[in-house]
């Protein structure tokens, strides 16, 4: 009891002084790694070396992740201010008078090539404030983009949950974990990755094709003037439509192309399609659904006056019209960029992979890590910025101005960053310690398959949701327990690749209720203290999706 009490220690650290004491994640998240790292030296009997390493290796990731954080929001910030934002979200005002299918286009669709491109919450910091500008209530806004932003998390940041997350969470050290080498055999890592990349999409195409639908359901059951889930009923059909529409294309590119662009492709194509059909009002009723009066509006909807710009934007009035296709070019960039290197057949992944800064046996430990910065997500951000500046016409002060109110914004994320990750490391290379205890992740697995047994895939989505409700993110909550959900699918003798799809999908569930994205989404829109209300209305979304999601899996389970 006692053992499992301890290897719980991230879970409940975070838990307790992220959520039940409302600490901010810059104090919140260096504690827990203080209580971890104690913990594993004392009671687990980790050397202290060991922990160092483990934090060492666990900072070194954290600048990976930081630097395709910081390329996501140096893009954001450079299309605020070359006015390609303003561009785009007026584009969206001339498809649709109709709410449901506003929401629709923005949160699940743009939302979800967003989240392809750039991840890490950003797209509902993007589509939160997109839709108040659009007359969308602030607490609708919030809560219908962290539900959008869910089953497109998969593969957000160019599949960094899987590729960067599930990848080092099935790693001891520098080596993969031996539990899972013998079911690897000779394939490679990054191969046996798309191969799960194809198995999330494969179940999530009976679960997210339906996330438009609870979308509007809870659009014009909770914000409309009659209170009804009839209204949004009206628009099944076409709300089933735009899920196919992002949900197959997604599939086709996971299981061809591998889990780097199935949410890119998926909104993009998803949006070519959808688009020109709501245009048209195919599969739409005649009358458009609208908001009630601002007047009867509930005061819970509303908050402070939002800033849908930074202040340094509106104050020096840089903006200009652009065209459409021109406002969308660094979007297109990024994901013709991306696919041009990782396809196998050029030669330009290979030459980005082989430059690489690698630190083996840290600190004369067995672990080690390496990182290829120019194959990162970061570089094609940054590249494409800088082509942004040319192609939007935009001086110099604008891009200095840019690359400032980005590094600034990164600060805060840094410090969690730095601290969540070293702590998930230890957390996982515990493997080697003096009180012959195996490593956290695997004795949690022990007692969780001794409970559940069999019917473990039902509930393995749950601990995916956790993770990234007490982490902030989906790839920390695969790094987490990646390992631990392997381990419980060996023990109970079910296909991992199955239990592992779980675990990602659950963590896309977590995305909707996680602490991190919520407060990061309300604070655009001025809704600031408020999050209490917004995780209770998503929870509900939450649930559904991970016990759809675990459903299958339960039943793949036996099937297979």
């Amino acid at each position: 009891m006692i053992t499992t009490l301890v290897a719980l220690t991230p879970i409940i650290a975070v838990l307790l002084f992220l959520v039940v004491l409302r600490m901010p994640a810059i104090k919140a998240m260096p504690i827990s790694l203080l209580a971890t790292a104690i913990l594993a030296i004392v009671y687990w009997q980790v050397p202290i070396i060991q922990v160092l390493a483990a934090s060492l290796e666990g900072i070194i990731i954290g600048v990976s992740i930081l630097y395709i954080v910081f390329g996501a929001i140096l893009l954001l910030n450079t299309l605020k201010l070359s006015g390609a934002i303003d561009t785009i979200r007026n584009s969206f005002l001339g498809i649709s008078a109709d709410r449901r299918v506003q929401l629709i286009i923005i949160a699940w669709l743009f939302g979800a090539f967003i989240e392809g491109a750039a991840g890490f919450g950003t797209p509902a910091a993007i589509g939160a404030p997109l839709m108040v500008a659009l007359g969308f209530p602030p607490l609708a806004a919030v809560v219908l983009a962290l539900i959008a932003d869910s089953s497109p998390v998969s593969f957000g940041a160019v599949g960094t949950p899987i590729i960067v997350g599930v990848n080092q969470g099935l790693q001891e050290g520098s080596e993969i974990a031996p539990i899972v080498q013998p079911y690897l055999g000779d394939m490679a890592m990054l191969d046996y990755m798309n191969i799960l990349g194809a198995q999330i999409m494969r179940v999530d195409i009976f679960v997210g094709t339906f996330i438009p639908l609870i979308l509007v359901l809870m659009l014009t059951k909770f914000f409309g003037e009659n209170r009804s889930f009839r209204e949004g009923l009206q628009v099944w059909k076409f709300a089933i439509f735009a899920g196919l529409a992002f949900t197959v294309p997604a599939l086709i590119v996971a299981t061809f192309l591998g889990p780097e662009f199935p949410s890119i492709f998926g909104g993009l194509i998803g949006l070519i399609i959808v688009v020109p059909a709501a245009k048209k009002g195919f599969l739409l009723p005649k009358e458009p659904w609208g908001f009630p009066e601002k007047s009867s509006w509930l005061k819970t909807w509303v908050g402070q006056e939002f800033a849908s710009e930074a202040p340094e934007v509106k104050e020096k009035g840089m903006k200009k019209e652009l065209p459409l296709l021109v406002a969308w070019i660094p979007y297109l960039l990024v994901g013709f960029f991306l696919v041009l290197t990782r396809l196998e057949f050029l030669p330009l992944k290979q030459w980005l992979l082989s430059i690489k800064i690698t630190w083996n046996n840290i600190l004369g430990t067995n672990i080690g890590t390496s990182l290829e910065p120019l194959y990162l997500p970061g570089s094609v951000f940054v590249l494409v910025v800088l082509i942004t500046f040319f192609v939007h016409k935009m001086n110099a002060s604008q891009l200095a101005q840019t690359f400032s109110m980005s590094g600034k914004a990164i600060v805060g994320s840094a410090i969690a960053l730095f601290t969540a990750v070293p702590m998930v490391r230890i957390f996982i290379n515990s493997g080697l310690n003096d009180a012959n205890l195996q490593s956290m992740p695997i004795e949690l697995a022990n007692t969780a398959s001794a409970m559940m047994g069999g019917s473990w895939p039902l509930v393995a989505p749950l601990i995916g949701a956790l993770g990234s409700f007490i982490s902030g993110s989906a790839t920390f909550s695969n790094m987490m327990f990646s390992l631990f959900q392997f381990s419980v699918a060996d023990q109970i003798a079910v296909d991992p690749t199955i239990v592992l799809s779980m675990q990602v999908l659950g963590s896309n569930a977590g995305n909707m209720i996680c602490v991190l994205n919520v407060v990061a989404a309300a604070s655009v829109v001025g809704l600031l203290g408020k999050e209490g209300a917004i995780i209770r209305m998503t929870l509900g979304p939450m649930l559904f999706y991970s016990f759809a999601a675990g459903t299958i899996g339960l039943i793949l389970a036996y099937l297979l």
